[in-house]
């Protein structure tokens, strides 16, 4: 059992709100999977040591890290977080 059975909600407003979230939360979900994955990318290019392509994959990932800040999905701190995790892992890469 996943997800608990709930009530229909008996106001129209209330039935349309239901619908809304459902959307909403769709889209969300898609949205912080692209989060993750675009740190994931950059995070597998700085293993496999792979300078050019972390620099550009990290340019890539700058701008969707401050899409869904900036949405809400993720606390603007924490993007602020990655980003300056992701970009010291790059610069290492760089240096060494």
């Amino acid at each position: 059992m996943a997800t608990k059975a709930k009530k229909n909600p008996r106001l129209a407003s209330g039935r349309k709100r239901a619908r809304q979230n459902v959307k909403l939360n769709a889209a969300n979900t898609s949205l912080r999977s692209k989060y993750r994955t675009a740190v994931k990318n950059v995070e597998k290019a700085v293993l496999t040591g792979d300078k050019a392509k972390a620099t550009e994959l990290f340019a890539k990932a700058q701008s969707v890290l401050d899409t869904i800040a900036d949405k809400g999905i993720f606390h603007k701190n924490k993007a602020a977080r990655d980003k300056s995790r992701l970009s010291a892992k790059v610069k290492a890469l760089a240096a060494a």
